[in-house]
């Protein structure tokens, strides 16, 4: 069972929501999904694993960053002007707001002693490190092919940004050219500190699983190296997926999951199974 809901961000953004696994609220763990760069809460696999968790006992969040470009259509790029001022530090704090009204009962009442998971998919998965770092409430992270460096852009690029005031994606999928105004670029040169995985990870000492897939184009597998080198050993485990990519064989629209990305949420549910209840 799912349900719709809308959330006004703090400051008067609008935050879609779909959750899953509505009737585990009260006595089950919840995971929180969270996308990436040009994705979105119905992406692909997005419903597909919502539902897979539910089914497994979980109260399931999905969302789209209030800036992700998604409007009133759930899987078109209809707000690029909002596309184009959104920032790393806005989805962080989105995903803190989340987190929040989660656990203040804006969906309902909630398991007293549950638990907080968090899954982030590429970009969406370096902004839930940064989160899940300062968040107490977060009791477990998984990241699936993600970023390990928010400051991705060359010295080249970044003139050429200032000069012009933007710089213009191409959103293959679609064919849209999206830009991005110089508000990511302020945010990445101004709030360093705040973006640093290295930090974030060094001070992370709970059970992380990092998963990346060793035929990754988008994001090349050493970056998941480098972020477990960032990490706690102690609480976190690698799991280099071979012979797939960026998002494990599964496409958009979904036509169905794949032997890569069974084997994903395989053992993203066993990791949290494991880390909440021992098993």
């Amino acid at each position: 069972m799912s349900q719709n809901y809308s959330y006004q961000t703090t400051d008067g953004f609008k935050i879609s929501i779909t959750t899953f696994g509505n009737e585990n609220l009260e006595k089950g763990n919840c995971v929180i999904l969270v996308h990436g760069f040009k994705g979105f809460k119905d992406w692909g696999f997005g419903p597909y694993i919502a539902d897979y968790f539910a089914k497994n006992k979980y109260f399931v969040i999905t969302f789209n960053f209030s800036h992700n470009g998604i409007g009133e259509n759930p899987t078109e790029f209809t707000e690029l002007d909002k596309f184009a001022n959104n920032t790393y530090s806005r989805e962080i704090s989105e995903l803190g707001q989340i987190i929040s009204i989660y656990k203040n009962g804006f969906f309902g009442k909630t398991n007293p002693f549950g638990k907080l998971g968090v899954i982030g998919h590429s970009r969406g998965g370096a902004i839930s490190i940064i989160e899940s770092s300062n968040n107490e409430n977060v009791g477990a992270l998984a990241t699936w092919a993600t970023i390990s460096n928010f400051d991705r852009y060359k010295e080249r690029q970044k003139s050429d940004w200032k000069k012009r005031g933007f710089i213009e994606i191409l959103n293959t999928r679609t064919k849209q050219k999206m830009r991005l105004n110089l508000a990511l670029l302020n945010d990445i040169e101004n709030n360093a500190d705040l973006l640093d995985l290295e930090k974030a990870l060094n001070k992370f000492h709970k059970p992380y699983l990092i998963i990346h897939g060793d035929q990754d184009l988008a994001v090349p597998v050493e970056e998941a190296e480098i972020l477990f080198n960032y990490a706690d050993k102690d609480f976190t485990k690698f799991e280099k997926i071979k012979g797939t990519g960026h998002t494990f064989d599964v496409k958009h629209p979904f036509d169905g999951s794949t032997k890569a990305f069974d084997l994903v949420i395989n053992k993203t549910l066993e990791f949290f199974n494991s880390s909440f209840y021992g098993n």
